[in-house]
């Protein structure tokens, strides 16, 4: 089942969509935006923010969403990168936007309405307080933050400001999200208490180890680095994932995005206990990043289980024909992201762009042979049911434009971001303590471990790029 024919028999979607344009800011205003982060990612997200035709066509199957068509009336004003040559290339899809190399200069600009922050990790908590202090409403990728303790100095800047804040997790997007949570909460899977979500990505973080040498003479490398530790240029840092000086490993960077999901679909948003284990096999590759990590979520009703694997694709078996997998191999039979929620009355696989749901096998000899289960009240049988939809990213940053002129808040808002993100950083440090540990969601802490909270809460800014003071 395509997208088009599950809306048609799909209830309650609407009411999750993005709010409808020209409430307050009309929709004749120009909206300019300026990009931080000239890299891939923050480019598309300008590119599809803009809508025009040409960049839509960036995405695979973006032009099919009906949504995708209205006007957007968005200019890419302003572009800025610590890399001349990002710079360069942004400037051959955006002519007339003015340049800089210093961020704090383009938030100066006061003709700017918005702007995106596309930049490694560690940066986004001080960029987003600084944007929202010089007025600027922000699209900050995911992770959101670095650190746990950045985030509650984050919510507190967006309320403050009153800025419209919107997350880069564009599974909220996803019409096929909200029937999944529409589907979980109102019991049609039964009663659910396992949930597995998993990243397996072949190969990634396997380059090898170069040496040390002097930057590109188009780059600041100070800059660059910025609030994260001094050390010399080498060309295999820029590509930042795989370097956990810049980012937290595949937990927060693409299982950021399923925890989103998991939250949205169970209704919750905060676990109570965390344990995690992590292992590096790979001693000559070029970085840092972890081979392999499980973490283990107790939240109040039910468990959720997280597995990244950097040697494999295959994360779950089960392939329906015609189905498409998000981020399978060209030959579609590997299956490396997703999410699985496990019911009495049947199991619900999502991944980004569908979904496949699998009736519960009754009769025979029941569990582990020892017999039937108890008879449970009769329900009408489910049947087996899957469909794709497209991509959610440019929709995404459509709705991001909608809420910026609306001035309602986003659904993909700060306290959904920092909660997301805080579900990766939370495993990573019960990984390094080695310990189950238990989180006080009042106090953005973990109760009774004096080393977690003073270690790993918080890693301190280098200076001079201690912009930002977090409490």
């Amino acid at each position: 089942m395509e997208r088009r024919d599950f809306l048609k028999t799909s209830a309650g979607i609407a009411a999750f969509t993005a709010v409808s344009a020209g409430q307050v800011r009309g929709a004749n205003d120009r909206l300019r935006v300026g990009l931080i982060g000239c890299g891939g990612r923050g480019s598309l997200d300008a590119r599809l923010m803009r809508g025009t035709p040409e960049d839509l066509q960036a995405m695979a199957r973006g032009n099919a969403d009906p949504r995708l068509k209205e006007p957007r009336n968005v200019e890419i004003a302003a572009l800025c990168d610590v890399r001349g040559s990002r710079i360069e290339s942004a400037k051959q899809w955006a002519p007339q936007a003015t340049t800089y190399k210093d961020f704090r200069e383009l938030l100066a600009d006061k003709s700017i309405d918005a702007v995106i922050i596309g930049t490694p990790d560690p940066w986004h908590a001080q960029m987003l307080v600084l944007a929202c202090e010089a007025g600027k409403d922000v699209y900050v990728e995911k992770p959101v933050m670095y650190r746990l303790r950045e985030a509650r100095t984050m919510v507190e800047a967006v309320r403050r400001s009153k800025r419209i804040v919107q997350v880069g997790t564009q599974h909220r997007a996803a019409d096929h999200m909200a029937e999944a949570a529409r589907m979980v909460q109102g019991g049609k899977i039964g009663e659910v208490h396992f949930v597995r979500v998993w990243n397996y990505m072949p190969r990634m973080g396997s380059a090898r180890p170069v040496p040390d040498s002097e930057p590109p003479a188009d780059l600041n490398w100070d800059a660059w680095l910025g609030p994260s530790p001094k050390v010399p240029f080498n060309s295999a840092r820029l590509n930042y994932r795989s370097f956990m000086d810049y980012t937290n490993g595949l937990i927060t960077d693409y299982g950021n995005h399923r925890f989103d999901s998991v939250h949205q679909i169970m209704g919750v948003e905060n676990p109570v206990k965390v344990s995690s284990s992590s292992v590096n096999f790979d001693k000559q590759k070029a970085g840092d990043l972890f081979d392999f990590q499980q973490a283990t979520y107790e939240y109040p009703n039910f468990i959720m289980s997280y597995e990244a694997c950097v040697y494999n694709g295959h994360g779950l078996g089960g392939r329906t024909p015609g189905m498409r997998y998000y981020g399978a191999s060209a030959n579609g039979e590997d299956r490396p992201h997703g999410m699985a929620f496990y019911g009495t009355e049947a199991a619900l696989f999502v991944d980004r762009i569908g979904m496949e749901l699998y009736p519960e096998v009754r009769g025979g000899a029941g569990r582990g042979g020892r017999g039937a289960p108890p008879a449970a009240p009769a329900r009408p049988p489910l049947e087996r049911f899957h469909m794709n939809e497209e991509e959610p990213t440019a929709l995404h940053t459509k709705y991001f434009v909608d809420y910026v002129r609306s001035r309602k808040d986003p659904f993909a808002n700060i306290e959904v971001g920092v909660r997301a993100t805080a579900i990766g950083c939370m495993g990573n440090v019960a990984a390094w303590t080695g310990r189950k540990l238990t989180w006080d969601a009042e106090t953005w802490r973990f109760k009774g471990d004096d080393e977690a909270n003073k270690k790993y809460l918080f890693r301190e800014y280098r200076k001079p790029w201690d912009l930002v003071k977090f409490a």
